[in-house]
């Protein structure tokens, strides 16, 4: 499956989520590695206006920021909720083995053989490392670990990762939990579910 205008497709980067303040400054959430880049990336809101953005300070992902034409709270009071974007093409390739979520969202994920399992619906980080959502043919979402065990191809350009789920995650394979089974009963193998 090709990715037809990944070039040109928008990244959500960030967002306002509360004025700062007195004189105009917003609080923003970076969804970058480096959220300070924001500053220098082409940003543009959800209607596709360019929204220039002066870095005052940073702590952790969340930055407070004074974005150009705003001088009050009531002005950036109109701005909470605010998505920020940056075009495909703006953004560095990313190294080996590295990619951007949103390029993965929408590849076909399937087994080693061939066989479809679903299509990546989206990228998660709990904290614990990335999951990628499957969304499997059958409409259940599957919340896979993003490594080399579970996810071993990642083929951005032939639209596609390779998956090897743990045996019994994916409806109609031998050893799958029945539905509507109890919680609490013994397994074929004794021990409690």
């Amino acid at each position: 499956m090709a990715r037809d205008g990944a070039a040109d497709r928008l990244i959500l980067v960030g967002a306002v989520t509360a004025p700062h303040g007195v004189q105009g400054a917003v609080k923003v959430k970076s969804f970058t590695a480096d959220p300070e880049a924001l500053a220098v990336l082409p940003l543009h809101d959800q209607e596709g206006r360019r929204v220039r953005l002066k870095v005052l300070s940073a702590r952790g992902d969340v930055l407070i920021a004074r974005i150009a034409g705003t001088s009050d709270r009531n002005a950036a009071e109109r701005l909470r909720g605010t998505r920020l974007f940056v075009p495909r093409e703006a953004l560095d390739e990313p190294d080996e083995d590295e990619f951007y979520h949103a390029d993965l969202i929408g590849l076909r994920a399937e087994r080693a053989d061939g066989s479809l399992v679903g299509t990546v619906a989206a990228m998660h980080d709990f904290g614990a490392g990335d999951l990628v959502e499957v969304k499997t043919e059958a409409g259940k979402a599957v919340l896979l670990p993003f490594d080399r065990d579970t996810v071993p191809v990642v083929d951005v350009a032939g639209g596609r990762l390779v998956v090897d789920p743990p045996h019994g995650l994916i409806d109609g394979e031998d050893g799958a939990p029945e539905e509507g089974a109890p919680d609490g009963e013994d397994g074929e193998d004794g021990t409690e579910r």
